[in-house]
């Protein structure tokens, strides 16, 4: 893939974000989530892909763009695309913190073809690659990447859900001596934060979205971090989902190379500020917002700040 392509996508996260940010505090989670599709569907018009969404917004039955299996961009090089628009709705719709809008591309056959179903993760930025490893428990984890980045247990902070199925995890991690910090939503965010040193994150834990899991470790892939991964349904109807595509084994453990299995570019804008990326900020005619694009083939990281003057471009 061209490594210009990798700027021409963040163009997509900048409309969606845009887009999405007017609706941040005003209690509207579906018309946020709305707007971010579309405004991500029109600015793939002008992105010289020939892109096949893999993973997007559900099937062709519960959306009418961006679902699984539709053809987007202007025509070019043939690649798969997995996106959220909006990862984080609720998160914006209450002003929240961490709502970001997400793109993944690669050429075929690089993701892991994952059910939509539950993800039991556990992710790490560059300091702990290598080191973590979901078979031993939380307590043996957090001693290894407490060892690895030369400080104390006590000085790490793990990101959790904050959800009923992670209480044993919680009591666990503050037991063993680290922090805890709770999210309302939005493990993707807290994913990409354990790779920013100055987050003050420093590794994720705990079942989350899977399709969120897979734009994870793309962005860890790209990042240098690590990441591990096992299918962990929530109600019976979601272990027949995963049994009928043909994943039986619900106790295997993929790890970073598994779930990205080459090269991939990413891209990511905030729409609300919070521990990896600032949110959109609006002014007199404009707004700024601020993006990250990745690349795996060379490590690249960039992080940008746009300013969007709404009278020279179309206002999403």
């Amino acid at each position: 893939m061209d490594r210009n392509l990798a700027l021409e996508v963040v163009r997509v996260t900048e409309a969606a974000a845009l887009a999405s940010a007017r609706f941040m505090g005003r209690g509207d989670e579906a018309g946020a989530d709305q707007a971010a599709i579309e405004a991500m569907r029109r600015a793939f018009n002008a992105i010289p892909v020939s892109g096949t969404v893999l993973i997007g917004e559900g099937s062709h039955d519960e959306t009418p763009v961006l679902y699984a299996g539709e053809q987007v961009g202007e025509g070019g090089s043939a690649t798969e695309v997995a996106l959220d628009a909006l990862e984080g709705a609720s998160i914006c719709a209450t002003g929240g913190a961490g709502a970001l809008s997400i793109i993944a591309i690669a050429e075929h056959d690089v993701f892991f073809r994952c059910p939509n179903t539950y993800m039991e993760k556990i992710a790490v930025g560059p300091d702990g690659r290598g080191i973590i490893d979901l078979e031993r428990s939380a307590t043996d984890n957090l001693k290894a990447l407490a060892e690895a980045k030369g400080v104390y247990v006590a000085d790490l902070t793990v990101a959790l859900l904050e959800r009923p199925r992670h209480a044993k995890l919680i009591r666990e991690v503050r037991s063993a001596g680290a922090r805890v910090k709770l999210l309302a939503a939005g493990d993707l965010s807290a994913a990409l934060a354990t790779t920013r040193p100055d987050s003050g994150i420093d590794v994720l834990m705990g079942i989350g979205g899977g399709l969120q899991g897979i734009l994870a470790a793309a962005a860890l892939r790209c990042a240098g971090g690590d990441m591990q991964a096992r299918l962990s349904p929530l109600t019976q109807d979601d272990v027949r989902h995963c049994y009928a595509q043909g994943f039986t084994d619900l106790k295997r453990r993929y790890t970073l190379d598994e779930l990205v299995r080459g090269n991939v570019m990413f891209a990511a804008t905030g729409v609300t500020t919070g521990d990896y990326l600032e949110g959109v900020r609006f002014f007199r005619g404009g707004a700024t917002t601020n993006s990250v694009v990745m690349r795996s083939q060379t490590r690249t990281v960039r992080y940008l700040q746009t300013t969007h003057h709404f009278e020279f471009k179309p206002e999403y």
